[in-house]
């Protein structure tokens, strides 16, 4: 069983053009900034949202291809929706809410009801089995919604941010219980979420959205190694500077130069440290540091002994200082300041 799907879809401002393709088995985390196109992606699989053009099949079957006419509606598709708010119906109990996508699918009553109850026991919700969701934990209605999109027996699982309604304390124990079900589900997975705990407890491979377009796709520990995105930068917190590079100068689009150290012609991303990077009033004349950069102090944010220091100018930076230095130099919001780094301590890799 496989997901391939090459999607192109406009809704509203947003310009969707994904290829995706996963194996049975795996699961994939759509990670990416608000209004990327993570869920829009989501529907377009789902059936929710018909494609404008490109083809969509799983394990060999067209669901979507707008050239030939062939559109499966979403209950003709042999999946799983797990939906952010649960959508969970309040006037049925639990084991109608499990029960209805068999109803809905043609299953007589008294076998859906049967399925049902053994997803309900699955899930851990036995003495839930008739009460309704306005009874129900987050975390119990978030195995309610699992249990119905997995009784259907789905080729394919989605799932839209399925914890990101729950607490702290609650989000643990339920993403250990999800992962267990995900190991032993032999289908495509697909799980948008914000949180990279999320992505790495549950998920195989990532791929970062962005704008309507994967920009990134790997493990977690190679995406964050080599980030490719502004998201994916802020996510483990270092500087990203893309531009082009020429005779060890690194020039962005807005004209900032960045000196680096070997690094080859053409377009490149550099990634600055916040802990490389020092400030100071003004940079002295016989210093060996090869990169200065003025800019305004935007923020800052103490992190118990240390400080995050927001600059924005020529280059946007954030620089991270120890509290004594921060003291010293007696930074305010508001003032300007040069942002130093040694160009051996910028990584460089192709873009």
């Amino acid at each position: 069983m496989s997901l391939s799907a090459q999607i192109e879809h406009r809704a509203g401002a947003l310009d969707l053009q994904i290829e995706v393709e996963v194996q049975a088995g795996e699961v994939l985390a759509l990670c990416g900034p608000n209004g990327a196109g993570k869920t829009t992606l989501l529907r377009c699989l789902a059936g929710l949202s018909p494609i404008d053009s490109g083809r969509i099949s799983l394990n060999d079957v067209v669901l979507d291809e707008p050239a030939t006419g062939t559109f499966l509606g979403p209950d003709k598709r042999k999946i799983g929706f797990v939906f952010q708010d649960y959508m969970l119906f309040r006037h049925l109990s639990v084991l109608e809410n499990v029960a209805f996508g068999l109803r809905a699918r043609g299953t007589r009553a008294a076998v859906a009801r049967k399925v049902a109850k053994e997803w309900i026991d699955r899930v851990g919700l036995t003495e839930h089995t008739h009460h309704r969701p306005t009874w129900l934990s987050g975390g119990q209605a978030q195995r309610v919604a699992l249990g119905r999109a997995l009784a259907t027996s789905p080729s394919m699982l989605l799932l839209d941010e399925p914890l990101a309604a729950l607490d702290a304390g609650t989000r643990a124990v339920v993403r250990r219980d999800l992962r267990r079900h995900l190991d032993s589900f032999a289908g495509v997975a697909i799980l948008v979420t914000h949180d990279p705990v999320d992505a790495y407890a549950l998920a195989a491979r990532v791929a970062i959205l962005d704008d309507g377009r994967v920009v990134q796709t790997g493990t977690l520990a190679d995406v964050t190694a080599r980030p490719r995105s502004r998201y994916v930068a802020d996510l483990v917190g270092v500087n990203l500077v893309p531009g082009e590079i020429a005779d060890g100068v690194l020039t962005t689009a807005k004209g900032a130069r960045v000196v680096v150290a070997d690094a080859p012609t053409g377009p490149a991303f550099a990634v600055i440290r916040p802990h490389s990077i020092a400030l100071v009033r003004e940079v002295a004349v016989n210093s060996s540091v090869r990169n200065a950069w003025v800019g305004t102090i935007s923020e800052i944010a103490r992190l118990g002994d240390r400080a995050r220091v927001g600059i924005v100018g020529e280059l946007a930076l954030t620089a991270e200082i120890t509290i004594a230095a921060l003291d010293a130099l007696q930074l305010r919001p508001g003032e300007q300041i040069s942002a130093t780094v040694k160009a051996t301590d910028i990584e460089v890799y192709p873009a």
